[in-house]
């Protein structure tokens, strides 16, 4: 089988340790590896299947004989250093925001829109976590009846904030049952105990950044430019997977029948709806594992041709490092790379 030399940048992060977990569970067909992070963490070992690497610092010359570079690193990281990949020959597949609305970088979901890293120019991008969840949760529906308009209310896990926001759970939870004033640093108020309707800065319409990825990577994801969604996302004191309270409306009606049975045969989904054994989504049930989970199908007694649903997933995972290795399975299947 033939070997491709795979990068990941930003390796020592929550994403980028998921990354590489994830090739190996997947047998992704690597020969070179190499992981990348800041100057700090250079010359750190990582221990992977049985093997000792060497962080090394990511910089532009980072990336020679590189097939894939698999970007886990922030915005500015990916802008400075995902173009000199590109030019090293390698097809980068990144987690990060920066390239996600440019109209020559296919946005990919590979469940939802795979034949689109065809158009890639050397980056592919990972939507937003949420958007991943919810666009596997809905591809199916909307391949039957077109969705018109989606109302969303996302309950996310504190580790979407990275190691720090699992760190500042910890450490309030400690600090209040010790009797202790509470320190905030990751999260605008305190998590513990708490929820918080922000996640990113607000518009001028006082929408945060976070809500407004689910209409406009949503409607690149679904080739649907009228799409219209209303979103809130909320940060919650839960640890891992994200949540999702979503309403559809749809061009003809999709009864909750129909709608169980598209998403008990739905690529990346398990149906969880009996509700009446107190069976359906939860977080708990959902970390570490690649499916979104989706239950609570039910009419939306309020509008015509609407439906709504509830879904988990995990934001790691499924959500970032497992999508990402997805990607670069399908360029393998494809040899385009």
């Amino acid at each position: 089988m033939k070997k491709y030399n795979v990068a990941i940048l930003g390796a020592t992060g929550a994403v980028g340790q998921e990354m590489l977990k994830v090739l190996g569970e997947r047998n992704f067909p690597y020969g070179e590896l190499k992981l990348l992070a800041s100057k700090r963490s250079a010359g750190e070992e990582v221990e992977f299947q049985g093997k000792k690497f060497v962080i090394e610092e990511a910089t532009e010359n980072s990336f020679e004989n590189i097939n894939v570079v698999l970007c886990a690193a922030e915005n500015y990281i990916s802008e400075a250093l995902s173009p000199a990949a590109v030019k090293a020959g390698a097809v980068v597949i990144d987690n990060s925001s920066a390239f996600r609305l440019n109209d020559d970088v296919p946005l990919v979901v590979p469940e939802v829109n795979p034949e689109d890293v065809k158009n890639h120019k050397g980056i592919i991008a990972n939507p937003n976590c949420s958007t991943i969840i919810a666009l596997t949760a809905l591809n199916e529906l909307n391949k039957y009846a077109k969705i018109n308009r989606m109302v969303v209310s996302t309950f996310q896990a504190v580790s979407g904030a990275g190691v720090n926001g699992i760190k500042e759970l910890d450490q309030q939870i400690s600090d209040i049952n010790s009797g202790k004033t509470v320190e905030i640093k990751t999260f605008a108020h305190q998590i513990a105990y708490n929820v918080i309707p922000q996640i990113g800065d607000f518009d001028e319409m006082g929408y945060s950044q976070e809500e407004m990825k689910m209409q406009n990577e949503g409607r690149k994801i679904f080739h649907n430019p009228d799409l219209k969604v209303n979103c809130t996302c909320v940060r919650v004191p839960v640890y891992r997977s994200h949540s999702e309270s979503i309403t559809i409306e749809t061009e003809k009606e999709i009864t909750p029948e129909k709608a169980r049975v598209l998403l008990a045969n739905a690529d990346g989904v398990k149906l969880v709806d009996d509700p009446a054994s107190k069976k359906y989504p939860m977080p708990l049930d959902t970390s570490n594992q690649d499916l979104i989970y989706v239950g609570r199908v039910r009419k939306d007694i309020s509008q015509d041709n609407s439906l709504v649903l509830w879904c988990c997933g995990d934001q790691v995972r499924k959500g970032a490092a497992t999508n990402a290795v997805q990607i670069a399975e399908v360029l393998v299947k494809e040899n385009l790379i």
